[in-house]
């Protein structure tokens, strides 16, 4: 009993360590995307500011431009890390992504349709966001695991990837139809939210996703236990006494409400929900009180650098971060899918 405890203190101290290693590299990050973009600042002046010793012209730059962006990034790429690891984890399927299974596009044409109605930008109600793109994402959603399910032989993991593909290109495609209408201000936003651009560049949409990120975190961290239940399968799963379809109902619905927030503040940005579950998963294993808050932070880190990236790569103009992500994420999906079982 002593050699087992020792071993697992000696895993939690490890989990710890990747943890604490991981915030280091988001905080380094952080700094290094406070210096980053058109307006040079020095990091001495980015300390000045931040102690309230700077310039007005300095504050605005780094309050109320960078840092509002730099926070959504982290939110949102931790937001889709755990919306990917719930959905794969559910679903058993380790190809599974908000994004490739069409709930991100889905988000999205509610996104856009809802945006489509307003003169501009800042006439949009910010904190109606998420709630508009949950409507799009459930739909999507709902779509997609009634397609997939088959009476005979019920719930297929293979089935809900093909069927999320052929959703996603089909509202893709869709939304392409309607930018045809769209004005020239409008079809500028589309193409910039398509793209991956983090958009949400005030403290009004941190605001908007913020909840939605500690709520359903806190929920699905709480059902930890459940998912490590269904990893293992339906027989072992129902001869435990764990009622599958309504435990699938509720961690699939918060994946989505998840996916959507972010969705609704970040843009169409891919691959994040892929990626850093399987990193996370072989740095700390499957068991999801470890792996969730883990791919939490590796999806942070993912989003931040690659937006960050994006913002210094072409100077003065920026590369959305949802090529650079998908630079990464594509190779690697058909690198899962090439040795899929």
């Amino acid at each position: 009993m002593t050699q087992l405890t020792t071993a697992e203190r000696s895993k939690r101290n490890k989990c710890l360590q990747i943890m604490i290693f991981i915030s280091g590299l988001i905080v380094a990050v952080f700094i290094i995307s406070m210096n980053t973009g058109f307006t040079k600042l020095a990091p001495l002046d980015v300390i000045r500011t931040l102690l309230g010793s700077g310039t007005k012209a300095q504050s605005l730059i780094l309050f109320e431009f960078r840092m509002p962006r730099i926070l959504i990034s982290i939110l949102a790429g931790a937001g889709l890390a755990v919306s990917g690891c719930i959905i794969q984890s559910v679903t058993r399927s380790p190809l599974a992504d908000p994004g490739i299974l069409g709930i991100n596009a889905g988000a999205g044409l509610s996104i856009v349709l809802f945006i489509s109605f307003f003169q501009s930008q800042q006439a949009v109600p910010v904190f109606t966001l998420p709630i508009v793109a949950l409507i799009g994402a459930a739909a999507a959603a709902v779509l997609i695991y009634v397609l997939t399910l088959k009476r005979q032989q019920g719930f297929s993991s293979t089935r809900l990837l093909l069927t999320g593909i052929a959703v996603a290109s089909g509202i893709s495609a869709l939304m392409v139809i309607l930018t045809l209408k769209f004005d020239p201000n409008q079809y500028q936003f589309v193409s910039t939210w398509l793209a991956g651009t983090i958009w949400g560049s005030n403290w009004h949409f941190v605001l908007a996703l913020l909840p939605w990120i500690l709520v359903i975190f806190s929920y699905v961290l709480y059902h930890t236990r459940t998912l490590d239940i269904l990893k293992l399968g339906e027989s072992i799963a129902i001869g435990l006494g764990v009622p599958i379809e309504k435990n699938r109902r509720r961690l699939l619905l918060a994946a989505v409400a998840l996916a959507a927030a972010c969705v609704a503040v970040s843009g169409g940005i891919g691959f994040i929900g892929l990626i850093a579950p399987h990193l996370a998963r072989r740095l700390v294993g499957a068991q999801h009180l470890k792996l969730l808050p883990v791919s939490a932070l590796t999806g942070a880190l993912l989003l931040l650098a690659a937006d960050t990236l994006g913002r210094w790569m072409l100077q003065p103009a920026e590369l959305p971060a949802g090529i650079i992500v998908s630079v990464i994420g594509a190779p690697y999906f058909l690198y899962l899918l090439a040795h899929a079982k």
